[in-house]
């Protein structure tokens, strides 16, 4: 059953809009494209592209309705969010992530409808999904928050829908965090018009431990007959094998039985429900889901998916997006809009609001007064901004999702840098948790939080080494959670080349995890704070000089634990690789020598002083200069600089710290503009759980937040006005004139005063509304007079 490329998408009518108290209410989902990043470069292929989930669902919702497809070619396979233009479908399941790269996860709790051929095209909007199978027949589905809804349009003839709780997304063959299904149980109910289990599904993206889904499921109509089936697994788990060459693995149906386990050797197993020949008509089914109990699966149904209906939950799933997110977010509607922004405004809205899943009440593990969150995916990605989005446009959620982290911590040992299946793990670069909670901190967030907690939690990551896991992705620490190469980083100052993988990206990082403990600390335990903001300073100890590249002088470089520098042939170019074991991980030297957030002062200093800097960032930009294969992340970028990988996302910016912020605006735009489309290859990559697109909805605002700090560059506007709820009830309204002329700052103006200043601090305008106004013109102009952006972590280490 193979699904054909998909239509491209149709904008709904052209509202008219007027910002004003009697404005007429619109539904603002209509200018959400949900296929932005469906496809990569090549045209009805997604590698390259963003990985994204399509189908139904919720805001931060644990349920995401989906079609599953195969890969059509395994080097170039893109599974994470179910959904492909490409690839076989397989199933329609329950649970996705979305915008995700590496090994695959979820795919579960699959259905799917079976009869003769027929081709069609796919339709996707704000919760809702409509595809048209080879086989004649019609899938359409919604989504609550924890259970969805399927209808199934039959052609003539018998029909049948095969339940299967061994369905999961698969992985390469030789994929080292393969996922499994390690066991389960399904049972008719109610003669066949309902079904009852459970599966525990095990490993994938992050080698998470093994983790169990209860469900429940019914049918609008009763079928026929009802058969459970059981057959060996055809895919099995790695040193368990009960299958051997060239035997038989048909499945054993059995029309007796209403309930069948998987057994010792996790058999696949399912149900198959058929109905009689009969002339075309609908099949509906409902299905809930819940890491509890099967009970807890049923009453997610009764709640929140009452009717049989599926536009009944298609209207109610626009309702909350809007309600939820979209209503937010004002602009000026009118001819002379342009639309494509608008799209691009409310589709990157969308994508942002897909992952984590707030699993509170859901929690499986322990029992705890506090929320819990899943699909942390990974903090390595949406702590550049993601986060400090959500910080002023979702604060409920946003505190939540703080207090889950601690929860975490203090149940399980660790906070997360990534988490899925109720597992921590995989971490990428340092504990990155770390900087979530301090840009929450210094910018105001207390509610519920406890921070004392809280900074224990950090501590733990900035003093604990976490146990090896011996992942095959990276055997030589910890890939679970906390800083896998912390012994070198408080022994040495550094992360040491020949003790340890991506020596230059974990100290990078590390530099950054500890200066957001010294902020944390100031406030909760100020006598820690001198210790952490020092070694928030040890890049400065890969800061090798004697590095030149391209005319430029001074590089982070690989340096061995006996304090001597890798001179042998090294080349910031290159990172050989930018995977787990290299230098650095997703990004070259070049790039990772400008992510110093937190002292950017030193690092001009470094570079030379501020003229040379400048000629040192416009050469990220030059067209043509990269010459590390930058892989699926990176398809068609030339320059040094790349969008493609989020720790090169505040590097546009840069330019602001030497009094040029002309020139931030002219490249992040151009960045913008050039790789960011309402197109199905949208975004320049993974959407990375919608960090990409975090990345666009800054530059429209026209404002970029510096993690950690409570300060945000000002950039360049899209929009002639914009308003914001902030705060749960506040406004920041954001206006530009000559905007129509060109998109250069001439001056600024916030909550009505002259600014002479390139950035402004969270409580000038973040904390209780206010109003930013641009004035924009054709001409680059340096209009910024006053101070650059601080660099609070300005420590000068003494080198040897």
């Amino acid at each position: 059953m193979h699904l054909r490329p998909v239509a491209p998408f149709i904008t709904g009518v052209l509202c008219l809009y007027t910002i004003s108290a009697t404005a007429i209410q619109v539904d603002l989902s209509q200018y959400v494209n949900p296929l932005i990043g469906s496809e990569g470069p090549e045209p009805g292929t997604a590698f390259g592209g963003g990985d994204i989930f399509v189908g139904g669902a919720l805001p931060f919702g644990v349920v995401k309705v989906g079609i599953d497809s195969t890969a059509a070619n395994w080097s170039t396979a893109t599974l994470n969010g179910g959904w492909t233009p490409d690839g076989n479908v397989t199933g329609i399941s329950m649970m996705h992530e979305s915008g995700t790269g590496g090994s695959s996860k979820y795919g579960l709790v699959s259905q799917m409808p079976l009869t003769q051929p027929r081709v069609g095209k796919d339709i996707a909007k704000v919760g809702y999904f409509k595809t048209h199978l080879e086989n004649g027949i019609t899938v359409e589905l919604s989504a609550s928050r924890h259970a969805g809804i399927m209808e199934y349009s039959f052609p003539d003839g018998e029909r049948h829908i095969l339940v299967d709780v061994s369905h999961y997304l698969p992985g390469n063959a030789g994929d080292a965090n393969g996922q499994f299904f390690a066991g389960g149980e399904i049972q008719m109910e109610a003669n066949g018009k309902a079904y009852s289990g459970y599966g525990t599904y095990v490993g994938g993206w992050n080698n998470g431990a093994s983790f169990t889904v209860y469900f429940y499921g019914e049918f609008s109509k009763l079928p026929d007959r009802s058969q459970t089936f059981s057959g060996a697994n055809t895919d099995h788990m790695p040193r368990y094998q009960n299958l051997a060459n060239d035997g038989k693995s048909e499945p054993k149906f059995r029309n007796a039985s209403s309930k069948v386990t998987s057994g010792p050797m996790n058999n696949r197993i399912g149900l198959l429900l058929s109905w009689n020949d009969a002339p075309a008509s609908h099949v509906t089914s409902r299905v809930g889901i819940s890491s509890i109990s099967t009970d807890r699966a049923r009453s997610y149904i009764q709640a929140e998916i009452p009717s049989w209906k599926l536009n009944d939950t298609v209207a109610a799933a626009v309702k909350e997006w809007n309600r939820d997110v979209f209503d937010k977010v004002h602009v000026l509607l009118d001819e002379s809009t342009n639309m494509t922004h608008v799209r691009l405004l409310y589709s990157s809205l969308y994508f942002i609001h897909l992952m984590p899943s707030d699993r509170t009440g859901e929690n499986p593990l322990w029992d705890s007064d506090e929320p819990y969150w899943d699909d942390f995916y990974t903090m390595w990605d949406i702590f550049r901004c993601t986060v400090s989005f959500y910080h002023i446009f979702q604060p409920e959620y946003y505190e939540s999702m703080i207090r889950a982290l601690i929860d975490i911590w203090k149940h399980s040992g660790y906070m997360p840098d990534g988490r899925s299946g109720n597992w921590n793990g995989l971490v990428q670069g340092g504990s990155d948790a770390d900087n979530v909670l301090a840009d929450a901190y210094v910018k105001g967030l207390r509610g519920a939080i406890n921070w004392t907690e809280g900074y224990a939690a950090m501590k733990k990551d900035a003093e604990v080494t976490p146990y090896n896991t011996f992942d095959p992705t990276d055997l030589t620490a910890s890939t679970k959670e906390g800083r896998g190469a912390l012994d070198d980083w408080k022994e040495l100052g550094y992360v040491s080349q020949d003790r340890n993988t991506r020596c230059i990206s974990r100290s990078v990082e590390y530099s950054l995890n500890d200066f957001s403990v010294s902020q944390v600390a100031a406030g909760e335990m100020p006598s820690d704070r001198e210790k952490y903001l020092n070694r928030s300073a040890g890049w400065q100890n890969i800061w090798n000089p004697e590095v030149k590249s391209l005319d430029f002088t001074g590089f982070m470089a690989p340096r061995f634990s006996n304090g001597s520098f890798n001179n042998s042939g090294y080349d910031p170019l290159y990172c050989y690789g930018c995977e787990w074991e290299d230098y650095t991980y997703e990004g070259t030297p070049w790039e990772y020598s400008f992510v110093i957030p937190h002292d950017v002062k030193t690092l001009i200093e470094f570079m030379g002083g501020p003229k040379t800097f400048e000629s040192r960032l416009d050469l990220m930009f030059k067209p043509n200069m990269s010459v590390q294969n930058l892989g699926a992340n990176g398809a068609g970028i030339t320059t040094l600089m790349n969008i493609g990988n989020e720790p090169d996302f505040a590097t546009p910016y840069l330019y602001n710290y030497v009094n040029k912020q002309a020139k931030s605006v002219h490249q992040s735009r151009s960045l913008a503009t050039q790789y960011f489309k309402d197109t199905a290859y949208g975004i320049p990559g993974n959407s990375d759980a919608g960090a990409m697109n975090s990345w666009l909805l800054w530059q429209m605002l026209g404002i970029y937040p510096i993690v950690t700090q409570p300060v945000y560059l000002l950039s360049s506007p899209w929009f002639p006005d914009l308003n914001m709820t902030i705060n749960g009830n506040k406004t920041l309204r954001i206006s530009a004139t000559g905007l129509e002329s060109g998109y250069y700052v001439q001056s600024v103006k916030i909550n009505g005063k002259q600014w002479e200043k390139n950035w402004f601090e969270h409580d000038e305008v973040m904390a209780t509304g206010g109003s930013i106004e641009f004035e924009l013109g054709k001409n680059a102009k340096a209009w910024e007079t006053g101070d650059v952006p601080p660099s609070p972590g300005h420590v000068r280490l003494d080198r040897d």
